[in-house]
């Protein structure tokens, strides 16, 4: 076994880093290309899904529930597509609204109008507001955060624990009535790939915050995305809100992005009826509705949580694999040197390293000088500062196995120059 870096004497670490940077030039001299910056389904996962191009041959196969997907009408989306969602999410149909292929954009609606015209339970309109404060479970999704930073939300970053967010500095934050909202990625979260304890979720379904408009932004991106074992259950979070008495705290969200088309999936956006009728007289404005055609073209495809999760079963046999490449390369090539500690997901679609501080940015320089671009380095963290410079989120299921294991190597290759670099007194 390789004795760590720092127990090494300079003069080793000094013939270390000299055999590394050939090792690295020899890399570099493949001339890779490779993005790695986005978790999207590999071309095997895209070609497993084809067939639903040709669900929907016929004009009558356009018809559901006495509704034609071809015409205007059904605001909220086809009533078959919404049992399909409350099947997978465990709650009501009439607690599901239908959108398009990005429940990015159902998570940007809400907030768009929580500033423009206020919630459910709002006093007024929160750009009317001198000041709007928003919780950031971190490491968490680049995605979220920019929506929060965008409107002007100043963003509170909440540390992440093996459990979920750190419960009792929500507990304290939400007695602020400033603080309007907190940004959740329940189960496999992006990128530490934890599941929230129940007890976590209890707290959250629970939570007595100062703003009566306080909501939870439950973004169930992954919730029947194992790759690794069996199917884990989750609770309804608006079955305990509602038994909490906070029925209208939550708006969860999920789609078949990473189940079907990334770019011509559906959506949903579940909430209590209430919020929804209240959501949708504001969304009635905006659009007729959405692409009904592709929501029956999915219902008849993915049929119910039964056939969905078999469908999934044969995702996760192409990427585990994947993920099986990227923790080997980091048990045998950083584990032994103390460069790094990663989480081991068994779903979701990311593994995050956390290196020694300092490390990240420029291991993800020397990557991309290499040919692998991977996620910036901050990008999980509240306007983009990653306070020790250490986390790196590796998203495996794009390229083939035999790439990806060029790129680990890279990867690795990288991580260690970085540390020598750092270690090195010259």
């Amino acid at each position: 076994m390789e004795l760590a870096y720092q127990k090494r004497t300079q003069e080793e670490l000094r013939q270390e880093l000299a055999a590394l940077r050939q090792r690295f030039d020899a890399l570099k001299a493949k001339d890779m290309k490779l993005n790695m910056a986005r978790g999207k389904p590999g071309k095997a996962q895209l070609d497993l899904v084809s067939d639903l191009l040709g669900v929907l041959v016929t004009p009558e196969d356009c018809i559901s529930d006495g509704v034609d997907a071809r015409n205007y009408g059904e605001l909220s989306g086809l009533p078959a597509a919404k049992r399909l969602f409350a099947d997978i999410l465990g709650c009501k149909p009439e607690e599901c609204f239908i959108g398009g292929n990005a429940s990015l954009q159902l998570m940007y609606d809400t907030i768009s109008k929580a500033f423009t015209h206020g919630l459910l339970h709002s006093k007024q309109p929160w750009s009317k507001l001198p000041r709007v404060k928003w919780l950031c479970p971190a490491p968490g999704y680049d995605r979220h955060f920019k929506i929060t930073q965008s409107f002007g939300c100043e963003m509170i970053t909440v540390p992440m624990t093996p459990d979920g967010p750190d419960m009792d500095m929500v507990e304290e934050l939400v007695r602020d009535p400033e603080v309007k909202g907190i940004w959740c990625v329940p189960k496999y979260s992006n990128p530490d790939g934890i599941v929230y304890s129940d007890e976590t979720v209890r707290r959250l379904a629970s939570l007595k915050p100062a703003a009566p408009d306080f909501t939870l932004m439950w973004d169930n991106a992954y919730c029947v995305h194992e790759f690794d074992g069996d199917f884990v259950p989750f609770s309804d979070i608006l079955t305990l809100c509602r038994e909490a008495c906070n029925p209208d705290m939550v708006f969860e969200f999920a789609s078949t992005s990473k189940i079907t088309f990334p770019g011509a999936g559906i959506s949903v956006m579940a909430s209590s009826v209430d919020n929804l009728k209240y959501m949708e007289k504001l969304a009635g404005i905006q659009i007729i509705s959405y692409d009904k055609i592709n929501q029956l073209r999915h219902v008849k495809y993915l049929r119910d949580k039964a056939h969905t999760l078999e469908l999934m079963q044969k995702h996760a046999a192409i990427i585990r694999p994947k993920f099986a490449c990227v923790l080997r390369h980091l048990e045998e090539e950083i584990a032994p040197l103390g460069l790094a500690t990663w989480q081991k997901p068994k779903g979701g679609y990311f593994v995050s390293v956390n290196t020694l501080p300092g490390l990240a940015k420029r291991t993800l320089a020397l990557c991309k000088e290499a040919g692998v671009t991977m996620t910036g380095a901050g990008a999980t963290f509240p306007y983009g500062v990653d306070p020790n410079d250490s986390n790196i989120r590796i998203a495996p299921t794009l390229p083939p196995v035999e790439e990806l294991e060029q790129a680990m190597e890279i990867f690795c290759t990288c991580l260690r120059l970085a540390a020598l670099e750092q270690l090195i007194k010259e």
